[in-house]
């Protein structure tokens, strides 16, 4: 057995690996629940200080954009759900403006104001799913349990208006799948008035919490260049200070109508990133409020858009013209003339973008996304060196990503 050991470790030393007694190496994921999901975090330790990171990612790679390039406009709607899963309806949306961009059409003023209410309601449950775990990495449990209250609430409010809770399909190149159901508005409304209470108790139980403070406060900072130079965007981005928010600053959707703030941090550490967060699902709530007042009537979908949205169900059954339009839009997609766009809206995690190239017809010729969650992670491995180990859940948590969209 002696002679077994040393034939092994002059083996070692023969290939010029060094054995460091003073560096440790440690994986963190891709199972566990700190990485908030499949992200793996191949770690160099000096002690309890963290000397190196490389991130690993990879493990939900499913090549979305090749079966977007098989696929109708209208079939990959579905996959976009699957992207940012906590904010779907927010998915769809970016998505079919970028196809509505590359056909040169309107949607008429009721659906922008669906989608924009769509939207704002899915950064409020996906930012609800962010502070609850944040608060749970750090060491509180009940923000998570007040959040996901709240976020069930909502969830009955998605199923009621798509006919899904998690995976919704509800926005279509052209419109949305179907109007609102009657009633709906006003128990939205209903919803927001209990869920701003809320909403107070969780800034009461954080923000001004001792060990969250400290475990947040001058943790992880992120400064305005280096923001800007690794692309991070949405809260991510505004928490370090940087005053840019997609909706404000190249509305789309008609977001120039509506009245709101954009919080900021100053620091751009862990701590900002939660109250930017915390006061933007205030704003949201705001928005959505807004919207409902001023909700305008006519149709739900481009009326216009023969080659590209489907008629309704009682035309198809009573007119030929419409059947065989359904028929054509089933089989070979919406017509979409040749042409290249990028479009990309502020999404919860940050800017979600589709670069969309068509050489006429009903499948696009080439798709790509941009992930505002792959590019936000992209910072760790200048973010993490020189922090402790356990500010590893601190930082992450702050990040608020998810895997979904990094992957693609």
């Amino acid at each position: 057995m002696a002679d077994t050991k040393e034939i092994a470790i002059g083996d070692i030393q023969a290939r010029g690996e060094e054995i460091k007694s003073d560096r440790m190496s440690l994986n963190v994921g891709p199972s566990h629940p700190t990485t908030h999901g499949v992200l793996r975090l191949k770690m160099e330790l000096d002690g309890d200080t963290i000397t190196y990171v490389d991130p690993v990612i990879g493990y939900l790679h499913r090549g979305d954009e090749k079966i977007a390039e098989n696929m109708t406009y209208n079939q990959f709607v579905p996959y976009t759900d699957r992207l940012d899963y906590l904010a779907p309806l927010a998915n769809n949306v970016a998505y079919a403006i970028a196809v509505e961009k590359l056909a040169d059409l309107e949607v008429p003023e009721r659906c922008q104001a669906i989608r924009v209410i769509c939207c704002e309601l899915a950064r409020i449950s996906s930012h609800l799913l962010g502070l609850g775990v944040f608060g749970m990495d750090t060491g509180a449990w009940t923000p998570f349990m007040y959040c996901f209250t709240e976020r069930e609430k909502l969830y009955d409010l998605f199923e009621e208006l798509t006919g899904a809770r998690f995976t919704t399909s509800y926005t279509r190149i052209g419109g949305v799948t179907r109007d609102v159901p009657e009633g709906w508005l006003d128990r939205v409304e209903a919803f927001l008035d209990e869920f701003m209470r809320t909403v107070d108790e969780l800034d009461k139980l954080l923000t001004r919490n001792r060990i969250f403070y400290d475990r947040t406060v001058d943790i992880g900072i992120i400064t305005k260049e280096d923001a800007i130079a690794y692309g991070i965007t949405g809260p991510n981005l505004r928490g370090s200070g940087v005053d840019w928010d997609l909706r404000r600053d190249k509305p789309y959707c008609g977001y120039e109508q509506y009245d709101f703030d954009i919080p900021l941090g100053s620091k751009g550490d862990c701590y900002d990133r939660f109250l930017v967060r915390l006061e933007e699902v205030r704003q949201s709530a705001s928005i959505v409020k807004q919207a409902i007042k001023k909700f305008p009537p006519g149709l739900w979908y481009a009326e216009d858009a023969k080659k590209i949205y489907a008629p309704s169900k009682d035309k198809i059954l009573t007119s030929m013209e419409e059947l065989i339009q359904n028929f054509m839009l089933v089989t070979q997609g919406p017509q979409i003339p040749a042409g290249e766009v990028y479009f990309e809206a502020e999404n919860p995690k940050g800017a979600l973008g589709f670069y969309v190239v068509s050489n006429g017809g009903g499948v696009p010729y080439r798709l790509k996304i941009r992930a505002p969650s792959f590019c936000n992670l992209s910072i760790l491995p200048k973010l993490l060196p020189g922090l402790m180990l356990t500010d590893v859940t601190s930082v992450l948590g702050s990040l608020d990503f998810v895997m979904g969209e990094c992957d693609r």
